[in-house]
């Protein structure tokens, strides 16, 4: 149903009611049977109605617009009052005429006339009868036409299905008053006292939001118990779509509703950050565009960040995904995409800084300045990667970051040792609680270029777990034909490292994984000589430890002799860490006497030295004498560097066994039986006789039980043990070797030979013998770490017995 509205003859237009008018009454019984018995003119004039039908009993206000409809009015008004109504079939028609108005009509009369401000006229009619238009008299001053009555048929007053439907049309009709916006609820009190059964299915019909055709079908029905029921078929289809539209509207408010709440909160917080001096989410989106102008993005990364953040854009703010996007641009924002720091092509500074840095390590440093000569030749080469490998403390971390400041690059440091979540190299996808980039993007960001030196220290610690196996995943990033389009889980796309200069450091390389290693280019750092670690000593690490401990280089001296004393004495290393703790130890008295004003020696002596640091503790690695038979010094490769070692033989009674202890590895003590069964097949050129073996058990021991010791190299150390042993001849004095024996007799080459060397310099060792093949090891090496040694280099055993025995016999020599 619609709400009553001022029907225009014209335009429909609306028009307020006058609330001074007299109420028109509802019609009732009485008035129905008196109109009923109302005798109709022979002709009326017709007036026709554009978009709306009249039906008998109902009041409607139309307005008048047009000059002949006027004229008519006027006229009735002044006349009988009785007009008749008849709807046009096309409102269009401006001047309609017989054939355009329908025939079936209904009598009105003429209730009140009202003169409008703007010159129309509303009149208000009440329909009577309805009547057909017989034939039309006169079209002007306006229509003229003879009617006939049309008889309504009306069923019993006992029908019950008649009533039922009245009752059904009542019903409904409150409902959809009830349901409908649109209509009073006062329109419910007139269709609760409507009692003629007639009038209540024409006003309702009258009322209802029906087309003008399907209205004129109703007016048209004689039948009154059809046009009830039709009547009700079109109450049913408007409650239906009342329903539908009110329940869309509930759901649309309601989301609405929501809305506008979320809308206001989000201003009312906008405005409470604003007054704090926060930022506010809008103005925070735009500072990301503002800096994403400065970015040297290519198209594929510009692209993907105008999509991330026109998502961020539609995100609303209070979302824990919001934050996470945020994270995520920001991240974007910080990497430096394409930016990268200029490099410095003067080799020859390059070279003073890493001199000045790091005393020796010729080695590094020419691998390096030709890295320099040929980025200044090319200026696009891809960066190496370097595998800095070598025992502690011998400064491959240091020299990462003399590398970085001699090309002019910024220097980042990760360490690896113990990484096991591969989550920490390639980092985590960002749709998980607390994900984060990986340490590769991380460093990055922190570094502020994509070309800075990268130390990867301690590689070879890497271990893996169920989360994943690091070392594989470093495999991309140290491949340079891989690492141009990194691919981290929370960036979600490709980054350059190949411009990033990477430097693994590790102490060995045993436990890198064959394809990580293969990657990387190795470069050995090898331990110090007695006299580099005093001339570091003199140059880095005691200004260093002053500096440390407040003092300036006057409240200290420690000569040349000094220095020599304390490496020798209290240190046994490849590196120099535990000689720079030793030096801390002599700052730290002369800071304790500075402090408490007591008198010290500024320059160090060597009572001084013991004083501080106590007895010396090394000195167990000097050589020893060749008064005993079956004693031999070997030379040993440990993590740490050389080392000397004595192997240690002897005879007792018994059915010929052998023994071997000293806490040795499987390679080690298979040299020894191959070295006894060697001595046992050449007895009598070696002038030992075979009837010994039977008769004397033989025990071969490596001193310091509680260390591990393995490997083939002390092949030739048993081999002279056991064949001094068995012939009690003196060991040529201080004289070290090492060397693989073979059951052939051959002496084969064996590895480390730069830290036995030192090991054995350390040890006052002259003579050194060794695998021919190892010769090519020696020429690699310095002069003057060669200086005062001797190297003799044998392919047999033969000569290795004729070099190291004496034939003096030892002191108190046993007879076998």
């Amino acid at each position: 149903m619609k709400k009553t509205s001022f029907l225009s003859l014209d335009s429909l237009s609306l028009q307020e009611f006058d609330e001074n008018s007299e109420l028109i009454p509802l019609m009732t019984p009485e008035d129905e049977e008196e109109i009923n018995n109302e005798e109709l003119p022979a002709t009326l004039p017709i007036l026709s109605l554009r978009n709306t039908v009249l039906f008998p009993g109902v009041v409607i206000p139309i307005t008048a617009g047009r000059d002949k409809s006027i004229k008519l009015i006027n006229d009735a008004n002044k006349g009988s009052k009785v007009i008749g109504v008849v709807a046009q079939k096309d409102e269009a028609i401006e001047n309609p005429t017989a054939k355009d108005i329908h025939e079936a009509g209904t009598v009105a009369r003429i209730l009140r006339v009202l003169k409008m401000p703007d010159g129309n006229t509303t009149v208000i009619i009440q329909g009577k009868k309805r009547f057909n238009v017989a034939e039309v008299i006169t079209e002007e001053p306006y229509m003229n036409a003879t009617i006939r009555e049309v008889p309504e048929a009306k069923p019993a007053s006992q029908s019950k299905e008649f009533n039922a439907i009245i009752e059904s049309i009542k019903d409904l009709a409150l409902q959809i008053i009830q349901d409908s916006p649109n209509i009073p609820s006062e329109a419910s009190f007139a269709i609760k006292n409507i009692q003629s059964d007639s009038f209540l299915i024409n006003f309702v019909s009258s009322n209802m939001n029906l087309s003008v055709q399907e209205k004129q079908r109703l007016l048209e029905t004689n039948d009154l118990k059809e046009r009830a029921l039709e009547t009700l078929k079109y109450m049913n289809i408007e409650f239906q779509k009342l329903e539908l539209k009110n329940d869309i509207q509930s759901k649309v408010q309601s989301d609405m509703n929501q809305q506008q709440r979320e809308y206001f909160l989000h201003q009312q917080m906008k405005t409470i950050q604003e007054e704090l001096g926060g930022v506010s989410y809008d103005e925070e989106l735009e500072e990301m565009k503002e800096r994403a102008k400065s970015k040297k993005w290519d198209d594929k990364v510009k692209k993907h960040f105008d999509k991330e953040i026109a998502k961020m854009q539609r995100m609303n703010p209070q979302v824990a995904e919001y934050s996470i996007q945020r994270n995520y641009l920001d991240l974007f924002l910080d990497l430096p995409w394409n930016e990268f720091s200029k490099d410095k092509f003067d080799l020859k500074r390059a070279k003073r800084i890493l001199d000045k840095d790091h005393y020796g390590l010729d080695d590094v440093k020419r691998r390096i300045i030709e890295y320099l000569a040929v980025l200044k030749l090319r200026n696009d080469m891809k960066s190496p990667i370097l595998c800095l490998y070598g025992p502690p403390g011998v400064g491959k971390t240091s020299l990462g970051k003399s590398i970085a400041e001699a090309l002019g690059r910024e220097y980042v440091r990760i360490s690896l040792g113990g990484l096991r979540d591969e989550a920490e190299i390639r980092g985590h996808r960002k749709t998980y609680i607390g994900a984060m980039p990986g340490r590769i993007i991380q460093s990055l960001k922190k570094a502020g270029t994509s070309n800075p030196v990268f130390v990867l220290d301690e590689i070879d610690k890497l271990s893996n777990s169920h989360q994943g196996d690091p070392s594989s995943a470093m495999l991309e990033v140290l491949d340079p034909e891989q690492n141009s389009e990194f691919y981290d889980n929370f960036l979600e796309m490709g980054f350059d490292l190949s411009k990033v200069m990477f430097i693994a450091t590790s102490n060995s390389l045993n436990t890198i994984q064959p394809a990580l290693r293969d990657r990387m280019e190795i470069i050995n750092v090898t331990g110090y000589t007695i006299e580099e670690k005093v001339e570091i000593a003199k140059r880095h690490l005691l200004p260093k430890q002053l500096e440390e401990h407040g003092l300036d280089d006057k409240a200290l001296k420690i000569a040349k002799p000094q220095l020599e004393k304390i490496v020798e004495g209290y240190t046994r290393e490849s590196g120099v860490r535990g000689l720079e703790k030793q030096i801390a130890k002599m700052v730290r008295y002369a800071a304790k006497n500075i402090a408490m004003e007591e008198t010290y020696n500024i320059k160090v002596t060597n009572d001084d030295i013991v004083e501080v640091l106590g007895s010396p503790k090394m000195e167990r690695d000097k050589y020893e004498n060749n008064d005993v038979a079956g004693v031999v010094t070997g030379l040993a490769w440990t993590r740490v560097g050389g080392d000397i070692l004595f192997i240690e033989s002897i005879l007792s009674k018994g059915k010929g066994s052998l023994s071997i202890t000293g806490n040795l590895g499987k390679v080690m003590k298979e040299s020894a039986t191959i070295a006894m069964e060697y001595i046992k097949a050449n007895a009598d050129e070696f002038g030992i006789n075979p009837e010994v073996f039977d008769k004397y058990n033989v025990h071969i021991h490596v001193p310091e039980g509680a260390t591990p010791k393995d490997g083939p190299s002390a092949g030739v150390t048993m081999l002279t043990s056991l064949v001094s042993l068995f012939t009690q001849r003196k060991v040529k004095k201080n004289i070290a070797m090492t060397g693989e024996i073979t059951l052939r007799g051959k002496v084969l080459p064996v590895g480390g030979i730069k830290e036995k060397i030192l090991a054995a310099k350390r040890a006052r060792i002259k003579e050194i013998l060794l695998c021919e093949d190892n010769k090519r090891d020696i020429d690699e090496i310095k002069p003057e770490y060669l200086k005062g040694l001797t190297f003799h280099y044998v392919s047999d055993m033969r000569d290795v017995i004729k070099l190291a025995l004496t034939n003096q016999k030892v002191k108190d020599a046993k007879k076998l």
